[in-house]
């Protein structure tokens, strides 16, 4: 079964420009699946109506098979959300939150109390149970908001910006966390970001949004593909020398671009051949960000 499925997903807020215009992607079970896009693309849209947070104007989506806006409630016992918008009673604790939102899910106390420890300890907020929400920092309140998501064992996760407010250590936290449902529990991921690092960390897949509108999707290599990013091959030589055919940057590595890693061998012997010293030698591979870049570059240029 799919996890995730959209067919030509829509939604205008007033009636003329579209904030998502026909999404169609199709995520299967125990994947984890990215959608990239910068302020405005549409990406918390996305998550909002997968959500049912949000009534579509047209087009249809489904999670595990379940309609978000006709049986949310359903749906909320197998998806875990994540948004920076998050809510959480103020006047509770981190710790008092979590276990009445488990037990408002049906869990049992004491079970709910286990969870919530098991979260928190996890994800580097035990120290701060017995603090008010109200004095949780940014990246704090983030990861309590992944707590809560995960409290009753979801299938399915969306993320929209989990990584917002949080240092890099936390970040690098939560990621490794999130990744670990994926590959120790078959958990679905649905995340929305514009962090291309944490992306390609967790991700095997990825759709660019634009303006509300899919430009492409793929995996990392079906995108450098499309947007014509290849493998380069660089030397570092003495100060004084020069290799042709190659391009000098802006780190002094001679580069060009090659179709597969497998040439490099051949280079390097040719450069030594025609009395080049190496002083280091490198492959770049292209980024997830250098993809992201290329592709949105040639949409705007349509």
């Amino acid at each position: 079964m799919d996890a995730i499925f959209t067919e030509r997903l829509t939604k205008s807020f007033d009636g003329r420009a579209n904030a998502l215009d026909t999404l169609s992607i199709t995520v299967p079970e125990g994947a984890a699946f990215a959608l990239l896009g910068g302020n405005g693309a549409g990406k918390t849209t996305a998550v909002k109506l997968l959500a049912g947070l949000l009534t579509p104007t047209s087009g249809y989506s489904e999670i595990l098979g379940v309609n978000p806006m006709k049986k949310s409630a359903r749906l909320h016992k197998v998806c875990g959300v994540v948004t920076p918008s998050a809510r959480m009673y103020a006047c509770m604790t981190g710790q008092e939150n979590l276990a009445f939102f488990g037990e408002a899910a049906g869990m049992k106390n004491t079970d709910a109390q286990t969870r919530t420890a098991e979260l928190m300890k996890e994800l580097g907020i035990w120290q701060a149970r017995d603090l008010p929400v109200s004095e949780f920092p940014t990246g704090m309140l983030q990861r309590l908001s992944l707590a809560r998501a995960l409290m009753t064992h979801p299938r399915v996760l969306l993320l929209d910006e989990p990584t917002v407010g949080l240092d890099t250590e936390g970040a690098e936290a939560m990621v490794g966390v999130i990744s670990g449902l994926v590959k120790k529990e078959g958990v679905t991921v649905f995340l929305c970001t514009h962090h291309f690092l944490y992306a390609q960390q967790l991700c095997t897949e990825y759709g660019i949004l634009s303006k509300g509108s899919l430009i492409a999707g793929g995996t990392l290599e079906v995108l450098c593909r499309k947007a014509g990013c290849r493998i380069r091959a660089g030397f570092r030589l003495p100060p004084q020398d020069a290799l042709g055919g190659f391009t000098q940057g802006a780190d002094d590595f001679w580069e060009k671009e090659i179709e597969q890693e497998e040439e490099m061998p051949e280079l390097l012997r040719r450069a030594v051949a025609e009395g080049h010293d190496i002083y280091e030698a490198r492959l770049c591979r292209p980024t997830l960000a250098d993809a992201y870049m290329a592709l949105l570059g040639k949409e705007r240029s349509l």
